[in-house]
């Protein structure tokens, strides 16, 4: 380039990252609503029926799903999560009312990690399938070891990582595997919201509740549409100065993979302004998804033909957990594994499992 000759210098929009405007374009019709079986009459008990079981029951009475029978310790519990959704259901204290069950085909167990464990072997020794509350588990090893034992005696083991069928997010995962945006070159995730609902709960004792229990939906997002191909996470964790909760609230990860990069960014604190953005960035095209929250969502497809928008129906809450449920009794039908299949799971955990390691120590985890 000869200097001072202005026909040869990058236009001004350049410097000023002006983007052409895109025109419109029908949006292409995907998939993404929560998958079901033909036959919805199998079977189904659930096991724990705390605070996060009524979205699964409000999902599967609304989907005509079979819950036949709700165990929890505290057998009231059972009878009003019984009396809420599914009268006709058994009401039980009793986890051997439902494990080993010839009348029960499949058990959704909801308790946390370390109760749930054990349940989950118990369950697949006795031949039955089971949806396991997310994180599935809090050891890889114990982890592969019940992916083996299912597939050993061929069971469909699934995790309820609801978050892959919020209408916007399925959409986007369909879209990229449709190859609507050709390779894949970027992922981030912006979220900023209050979390500080968490004080007084056991969530509270989490130390970094963001990374360890929130943020395991995007990086099994993330991992649904890299697949297994991260190098490196790099992570940290803190907590906001005027914070009251005693748990970290930011959160953010780095993670690299073969020709491109993702970020996930969560800030927790945000008492006023709340967004949630997600941004997949390909060779072809660039998906896009904004909103004030997880349940409204307006999502874009820019590629060199135009941008569409799809008018997307359903919530995450409680479509989400319609579709994990779903995906497991189609699996059932098919013999073919779920997307939410526990080993698929397990590189959505392997990320996890690398991001709060390096926000621990404050290096980033290789994971090749």
């Amino acid at each position: 380039m000869t200097p001072g000759n202005d026909a040869e210098l990058p236009a001004p929009d350049s410097y000023a990252l002006v983007a052409a405007e895109a025109k419109p374009m029908a949006a292409p019709v995907l998939d993404y609503a929560p998958p079901m079986p033909k036959d919805r009459s199998t079977p189904i008990g659930l096991i724990g029926a705390g605070g996060i079981s009524f979205a699964h029951l409000d999902a599967y009475r609304k989907s005509g799903l079979n819950v036949v029978a709700i165990a929890d310790r505290h057998l009231d519990r059972a009878q009003g999560r019984r009396d809420q959704f599914y009268p006709d259901a058994i009401a039980t204290d009793r986890v051997e009312d439902l494990i080993g069950n010839p009348g029960i085909k499949v058990l959704d167990i909801t308790l946390h990690p370390a109760d749930r464990a054990p349940l989950i072997r118990r369950a697949l020794e006795a031949g039955q399938h089971v949806l396991s509350q997310k994180p599935f588990v809090r050891d890889m090893a114990l982890g592969h070891e019940f992916v083996d034992l299912a597939e050993a005696k061929g069971l469909q083991l699934a995790v309820n990582q609801n978050g892959r069928w919020a209408p916007h997010l399925s959409y986007i995962r369909e879209a990229v595997a449709a190859g609507l945006i050709g390779e894949v070159t970027g992922v981030h995730v912006s979220i900023q919201w209050d979390h500080s609902w968490i004080a007084g709960t056991p969530f509270e004792k989490i130390d970094q509740i963001v990374l360890d229990d929130f943020a395991i939906h995007w990086f099994d997002f993330l991992a649904s549409v890299i697949g297994d191909t991260a190098l490196t996470v790099y992570a940290t964790g803190t907590r906001a100065g005027d914070q009251q909760v005693a748990s970290q609230l930011l959160a953010q990860a780095m993670v690299a993979y073969p020709g491109g990069q993702a970020s996930l960014v969560f800030d927790g604190h945000t008492r006023f302004g709340a967004q949630d953005s997600t941004v997949v960035i390909g060779t072809r095209g660039t998906l896009r998804s904004t909103g004030p929250d997880l349940g409204r969502q307006t999502v874009s497809l820019t590629t060199a033909e135009g941008v569409a928008r799809p008018e997307l129906t359903g919530q995450w809450f409680n479509d989400g957990f319609a579709g994990a449920m779903g995906a497991l009794l189609v699996a059932i039908e098919t013999g073919k594994p779920p997307i939410n299949s526990a080993r698929g799971n397990l590189v959505s955990l392997r990320l996890v499992e690398a991001a709060m390691a390096s926000a621990k120590t404050g290096a980033p985890v290789a994971l090749r």
